[in-house]
Parts: C-alpha cells; sequence; structure tokens
C-alpha cells in the first residue's frame, strides 16, 4: 500500500519507520519550509527507547543521548523529597532512559525513514481530504493546490491538527491547562564554573522542584554541552497565541525565594527575553479513524497532554509503532477498516489514560503549602510508597504499565 503521512514531527516520523520496516511505501507531507524540531530538550523514557532501538536507531542515539543517573524530587525550597536511580529503574524495564535535544533525535529518526525509502516533501500544508470510494483511494490537498493520493492517510500534524478537524467535521482547538512553560537552554561550561551547580553536570540526573501554583525541571542535553531548564507557571500568555516573548525578570521574580540553586540557574540566563508557551491538550475523541478506514490521526493530533509524565513524544512514538505493526498483519488496503479498529481498540485507552495522568501530576505538583502538600511529600519520602503517589516512574502500580510497555507485543496480538 501507499501510505501518506502528514506531519514529519517524531510521531509521524516513528510511523514512517514502521509502516517502511511493515514493507509498504511511505509519502511524508510536511508543511514547513523546512524539517526543524521547536524546542530544546525532550525525556525518552524506556516505553519509547525500547521502539526506537527496534527501529535499529541504538547506536546513532547512543552518541548523542545523555543517560541520566537519577532522577530527585524536591520541594520548592530545596529539601530533597524523594529519589530514582535511572540506571536500576531502566535494568527492570527492560530499555534505557534517555535525554536529547529534540532536533537530534528528530534528525536521525529522519534518515532512517529516508533510508528506508520514505518520500519527503515539505512547504507541503494539507487542507483537505478527498475519498474515492470506487477505487479505494484517499487523497490529500495542499494550500498550494497540489493534489497527493494514496491507500491511507495518517494525520500526525500536531496539538494544532488541521486534519483532527477535517475527520471530525469542525474546528476543534486544544483544551489550555491553565499552565505555561519558560524553556531555557543553557551552556553546560557556565555550570561547571558555578559550585552549586557543576553537580548537574558532572552526575547527570533529572530535577524536579515542586512548589505553590509551579513546578521547574531540568537535565543535561548533549553529554554536558547544554543543561536543559524548564520552567511551570499559571498561564497568562494571550488568548489566540500559543507562544509569546516574557521578561526574565518576571520569571525571577516568580522563583525568588526557591531553592538558590533555581534562582542561580536563572542567573545564568543571559538574554532580557525569554519565550513562554502556553501548555494545552486535547480531549479524547470517540473515533480516531474515518469509517471507510482509508484516514486516521496519531500523536498529538488526538492525544496531546501536559509534558507532566514526558510522555506526549513516547505516545506519538509508541502510535507509529503500533500502526506500522498492524499493517504488517493486515497488508491489503481491503483490510484497511479492520486494521483501524484494530489500531484504535491498541492506543486509544492508554493514551487516554495517560493524558488524564498528566492532568492529575498537574495538581499533584502545585499543591499551596499546607495539609494536602504535606501528605504528599510524607508518601515521596516512604521507602515503600503505595500506588497513586506523585513519583509516577516509580510508582508500583503505574511504573510498570507505562515504562514496561512494548508497543510491538501489544499490536501483534
Amino acid at each position: 500500500m501507499k501510505v501518506i503521512i502528514v506531519g514529519a514531527g517524531l510521531g509521524g516520523l516513528s510511523a514512517s519507520i514502521s509502516i517502511l520496516l511493515a514493507g509498504h511505501e511511505v509519502l511524508v507531507l510536511e508543511s514547513a519550509n523546512e524539517i526543524k524540531e521547536v524546542g530544546a530538550g525532550i525525556q525518552i523514557l524506556p516505553n519509547a527507547s525500547r521502539i526506537l532501538i527496534e527501529y535499529g536507531l541504538r547506536s546513532q542515539l547512543e552518541e548523542v543521548a545523555t543517560m541520566p543517573q537519577k532522577c530527585f524530587m524536591n520541594g520548592w525550597k530545596g529539601k530533597k523529597l524523594a529519589e530514582l536511580n535511572f540506571h536500576e529503574q531502566a535494568k527492570r524495564m527492560g530499555s534505557p532512559f534517555w535525554d536529547f535535544h529534540r532536533a537530534d533525535l528528530q534528525r536521525i529518526m529522519l534518515e532512517r525513514a529516508k533510508e528506508l525509502g520514505a518520500q519527503i516533501l515539505v512547504n507541503c500544508r494539507v487542507c483537505s481530504v478527498n475519498y474515492n470510494m470506487d477505487e479505494m483511494t484517499v487523497s490529500a490537498t495542499t494550500a498550494g493546490g497540489d493534489s497527493y493520493t494514496g491507500d491511507l492517510l495518517v494525520g500526525a500534524d500536531g496539538i494544532n491538527s488541521r486534519l483532527r478537524e477535517i475527520l471530525v467535521g469542525h474546528a476543534d482547538p486544544p483544551t489550555p491547562t491553565g499552565d505555561l512553560a519558560y524553556r531555557v537552554l543553557l551552556d553546560g561550561a557556565k555550570l561547571l564554573e558555578h559550585p552549586s551547580l557543576a553537580e548537574f553536570i558532572e552526575n547527570p540526573q533529572v530535577n524536579y522542584w515542586l512548589g505553590p501554583q509551579c513546578h521547574c525541571v531540568n537535565y543535561v542535553l548533549k553529554k554536558g554541552k547544554f543543561f536543559n531548564f524548564v520552567l511551570l507557571c499559571p498561564d497568562d500568555v494571550p488568548e489566540g497565541m500559543s507562544i509569546c516573548e516574557g521578561k526574565i525578570d518576571q520569571v525571577k521574580s516568580v522563583f525568588a525565594k526557591w531553592d538558590p540553586r533555581v534562582v542561580d540557574l536563572l542567573d545564568l540566563v543571559e538574554s532580557s527575553t525569554i519565550d513562554k508557551w502556553k501548555l494545552c491538550y486535547r480531549e479524547g475523541i470517540n473515533k480516531w479513524y474515518h469509517e471507510s478506514g482509508m484516514f486516521c490521526l496519531l500523536g498529538d493530533a488526538v492525544h496531546a497532554t501536559l509534558p507532566y509524565l514526558a510522555s506526549g513524544a513516547g505516545m506519538a512514538i509508541e502510535d507509529g509503532a503500533v500502526l506500522g505493526t498492524i499493517l504488517e498483519r493486515f497488508s491489503s488496503k481491503s483490510d484497511l477498516r479492520e486494521s483501524m479498529r484494530q489500531y484504535q481498540n491498541k492506543r486509544k485507552t492508554r493514551t487516554e489514560k495517560i493524558v488524564a495522568r498528566g492532568n492529575l501530576q498537574q495538581t499533584l505538583y502545585h499543591l499551596d503549602d499546607g495539609p494536602a502538600q504535606e501528605e504528599r511529600d510524607f508518601i515521596l519520602g516512604l521507602s515503600d510508597p503505595p500506588a497513586g503517589e506523585a513519583f509516577v516512574w516509580r510508582d508500583k502500580e503505574m511504573a510498570p504499565w507505562l515504562l514496561g510497555y512494548n508497543a510491538f507485543n501489544d499490536a501483534k496480538i
């Protein structure tokens, strides 16, 4: 079959690789003038690294990945609440925790897709979809008037998806969460010069600080060359905008009384301005695919989530792996309705649970000081905390389900 994938983000590229490995032809239509990732750092958990390794990318990714040793949960004033040894947890889950610069991960996945035979076209913003029921084909038409025809169309065009609106038949904007993200990329060498910050680079780790209405997270990129620092706060991005310019002085005032290490990190920001990103999520939809079986959605287009489980990209990568594996079993376009039914059955419940847990994490991370916060911190400090704790990656029920998931095995059942 010929499969057209709209969007060359991580989800679209995962689908491209998986579908090519299944023996089909792939055309990728990307709306941007060039393929490049927006943002800086990304955490890839074992459920997603397992897929990337299966795609044959281990050696290339290990060259650019940082493998953090531990993850620390801290109170907003700096008290350590809990820690997790990532290397030990990776052994239990059977695949590593990796931190990347997003551009490196996308580049390596793009190269693999091309190596397998994907055709990639840029400056192709799809604005309409048409079906030929006699020939059982689907066509995507771009804003420039070009039309591309295939047997299956996959909408992987991100959180502001045009393909989602086409599928559901009406305008369907993402839902604001009430939070925004300030994203900072610091020079690792600057941290090494600072007594309180050098350890972050010398012993690669992920750090969370949980505080009233806010939290922040940081980790190492490019083996210490860069340091990714993300600060999450109440949203004041103007309505109708997804990103705008903020003032570093405003950020410093919000975090002025936090752990001195947070203050020191902000002092390393050289610019007077800093971009702030509105955080939104996607409500679930009843049907991920067109009744013909010739058109489906994938990734953020259908289940964008808060980044508080570091699982948005991982879910999209999983979607691609499951879709390709199913299309390996159902290789004829006469099987498309059944393959789409199975694809949704495998993915809908899992992704909706992750989105819901991301929303819960917003509450757990941002508790005001008081009884609920004290109970959260007490549970975090237990040697054997109960299921449902705030530290998801060690949660006795959630962690094996989230991190131990094997997309390929799931798709073959």
